[in-house]
């Protein structure tokens, strides 16, 4: 049977957007999330903590989601987790540029809060959880 989704790390240096991802799939979702406000913070969370799927923003101050992606990449107990883009970034070439660096999906901003956890959830089953 395969395991279900429940630890997710969102990574967006913008506050607002965080607070209303973590309401969405907190209380809407029922997950478990970290909140991280930057890609050198998402770092040190997973030094302690293992996330089943990493959302990203794609633009962030310092290191973007791309950066992200790929220092985390770096981490042989993390080369598995699925990693999707958030970013408002949705054009055809820039979905197909996330997916050529190693992300499993790309969620459109604007979202829906209460359509995000359905969102996730699909996204992480196609993602095939490791």
């Amino acid at each position: 049977m395969a395991e279900s989704l429940n630890r997710i790390l969102y990574v967006d240096d913008e506050p607002d957007i965080r607070a209303i991802v973590e309401l969405s799939l907190r209380h809407v979702g029922g997950f478990d999330v970290q909140m991280a406000e930057s890609g050198a913070r998402a770092l040190e969370i997973l030094d302690g903590w293992a996330p089943q799927l990493i959302l990203l923003d794609a633009m962030m101050p310092g290191m973007d989601g791309p950066t992200t992606l790929a220092a985390i990449r770096q981490r042989p107990a993390l080369a598995g987790v699925p990693i999707a883009f958030m970013t408002a970034k949705v054009q055809p070439s820039e979905v197909q540029r996330f997916k050529e660096i190693g992300a499993v999906g790309v969620i459109a901003k604007p979202f829906d809060p209460m359509s995000l956890p359905n969102t996730v959830r699909e996204l992480w089953g196609g993602a095939g959880p490791t």
